[in-house]
């Protein structure tokens, strides 16, 4: 199974041991942790995401005064990092991480990104919501808290609205595309029914959609009268919060809308700079990109002989797996089982052999998300752990089966060793790491890019070793690196190459381009091009931030020699938390 994986099972004393003996706090510790501290003060929503209590009553200021207030933040922080004097390695890694990222931070509010905010999945219109699946429901304090926050939803909501407004005015908008698509999403939440409703009803009737699967055995509250009104009547205000941004969007923001998706090259050079971490050269990314797709359809041809016969396509070979029974999944319950197992059977077989895992972060919840747009992710455990990690895993309307061979490799992505092995580490390291670090340092290369070189090591490892499985891997690859070529062809205007459509790329070339270079539905591959379309530089995060990890593996194994330890280089690489990906490699050089 690869390195470190023969013999005996040892033990994690070692690493228990280093882990209960605490650094001093240092004053640089001190900054990072009072700036995390008012950041979740002026980020309620945040603060929920990454666990830390104390918030969640509450939604963000999303007006101008707000990101201005945010703003002011990050540079007094820096004024207090200038004149810090690093007391030991950690303070170092500190200092440069927290430089990098508060320096993009205003550069990006100087050029008035964060102001106008506005894509299909990860923009305010969507976070608004979706933090309400992170709040604890178990008590009838949660959920006086729950009405707190639904009906902070259309302040929270007029704040966005004007942030949108007032950049359109200084001439930065979302692309039509995008606001479209925010009209959409708005109007769905703003019907009778929709989330809020049912949220605010599932204490007593509880909804289809809240997941339990972990309580199913547990009956539901009994809300006294006055609270379940409170809920109904936020709810009731949270769906008409939604309709008039809604038709904010459609008439007033839809105007000021260009038709172009490409955000040109200096926006792109700071959205690409902000998910990395690294300044990379885009054009030679473009073209490794190109190669890395080229490989990774090459290999797939050699697993699908394997599947199929030699000489099948990989369309035979999609084929032949969806028709295998064994590899079904029907319904919501049967996925999660199935994510349960799949995920405890490599917690279990990595834990110790080839990553230090702790015991708290050994629970990892998997769940089908309340919401159906396809997406899978991963949300972190709380600072206690007494909310675990979890992954999610939305189910579009009207599919009723799914298969496993292309979706081990995600459970590996999202769960053991990817996210969650990566964050929850990461959230233990209470003795080592200040707050900051462990929970308000997040850079997508580093995460996202962590995530995928899980997925190519456990192949490595020997986890997919059976030819569906290791096609799946393969597709989710190609995928990355498709949308590499994609996402930077596209907004910086780069000739297409001619097989795809010749010229420059635009999104009908994507359309086609993404559809021959991954095997899923056709409402997800849309789901996925409107994406890279309105969030741009994130999607290649993914594949450029394996590439660095891989090359700092290989730096690492060149320095050591035969003395090199996967186990130890995981331990040492995972110990810096979610740094940019210039401050790990300097870290581990």
């Amino acid at each position: 199974m690869g390195e470190g994986g023969g013999g005996g099972r040892p033990t994690s004393t070692r690493y228990a041991n280093r882990m209960t003996t605490p650094r001093t706090l240092t004053p640089v510790d001190a900054i990072a942790d009072a700036h995390l501290a008012e950041s979740a003060r002026l980020s309620p929503m945040e603060a929920t995401t990454t666990g830390i209590v104390g918030h969640d009553d509450a939604l963000d200021d999303l007006s101008p005064d707000g990101h201005a207030e945010r703003a002011d933040l990050y540079r007094g922080t820096l004024r207090s990092l200038a004149n810090a004097t690093p007391a030991d390695d950690t303070d170092v890694v500190t200092i440069a991480a927290m430089r990098e990222r508060l320096h993009l931070d205003i550069e990006r509010y100087e050029a008035g990104e964060p102001l106008a905010d506005l894509n299909n999945v990860a923009s305010p219109l969507q976070s608004v919501r979706d933090v309400f699946d992170l709040m604890p429901t178990a008590t009838l304090d949660h959920w006086h808290t729950i009405a707190q926050r639904l009906a902070a939803i259309p302040q929270a909501l007029a704040g966005y609205r004007a942030s949108l407004a007032y950049s359109a005015a200084k001439g930065l908008a979302p692309a039509r595309r995008q606001v479209e698509i925010g009209v959409g999403q708005a109007r769905d939440l703003a019907k009778s029914g929709s989330f809020f409703d049912t949220f605010a009803a599932s204490p007593t009737t509880p909804a289809p959609t809240t997941p339990t699967p972990a309580h199913d055995d547990v009956p539901p509250l009994t809300l006294p009268s006055s609270l379940q009104h409170d809920l109904t009547q936020a709810a009731t205000r949270a769906r008409e919060a939604y309709a008039e941004t809604a038709d904010f969007l459609a008439r007033e923001l839809a105007p000021h809308a260009p038709e172009a998706d490409a955000v040109g090259r200096d926006r792109y050079a700071l959205a690409s700079r902000f998910h990395i971490g690294a300044e990379v050269d885009l054009e030679e990314t473009y073209q490794w990109g190109l190669e890395q797709l080229n490989q990774i359809n090459q290999e797939m041809r050699e697993v699908a002989a394997a599947i199929v016969r030699p000489g099948a396509s990989l369309d035979e070979a999609q084929a032949s797996l969806d028709r295998d029974p064994a590899r079904r999944l029907r319904g919501p319950k049967a996925l999660e089982e199935w994510m349960t197992e799949v995920s405890q059977e490599a917690m279990e077989a990595l834990a110790d052999v080839h990553f230090n895992i702790p015991e708290p972060a050994r629970r990892l919840e998997c769940l089908v998300a309340p919401t159906h747009t396809g997406v899978i992710y991963y949300t972190g455990p709380s600072e206690d752990f007494s909310r675990p990690g979890r992954m999610w895993w939305s189910i579009p309307e009207g599919v009723t089966e799914l298969t496993t061979w292309k979706e081990r490799t995600t459970v590996y992505h999202e769960g053991v060793p990817g996210h969650h092995l990566q964050v929850a580490t990461t959230t233990y390291r209470a003795a080592e790491l200040n707050r900051w670090r462990r929970l308000g340092c997040w850079v997508s290369g580093t995460g996202e890019g962590w995530a995928l070189y899980a997925e190519r090591l456990m192949d490595e490892l020997g986890f997919l070793a059976d030819p569906g499985d290791r096609f799946g891997m393969l597709d989710s690859q190609r995928l990355r690196a498709a949308r590499v070529v994609f996402d930077i062809g596209l907004h910086l205007g780069l000739s297409c190459p001619g097989e795809w459509g010749g010229g420059r790329w635009d999104a009908a070339k994507g359309w086609d381009f993404l559809r021959a270079n991954y095997s899923a539905d056709d409402g997800f591959i849309r789901f996925e091009l409107e994406r890279y379309l309105g969030w741009p530089g994130q999607a290649p995060s993914y594949k450029v931030g394996q590439r660095l990890w891989e090359a700092a593996r290989d730096a690492a194994r060149a320095r050591a020699g035969s003395a090199f330890s996967l186990k130890d280089f995981h331990d040492r690489a995972l110990a810096l938390g979610s740094v940019g990906l210039d401050v790990l490699a300097a870290a581990l050089g």
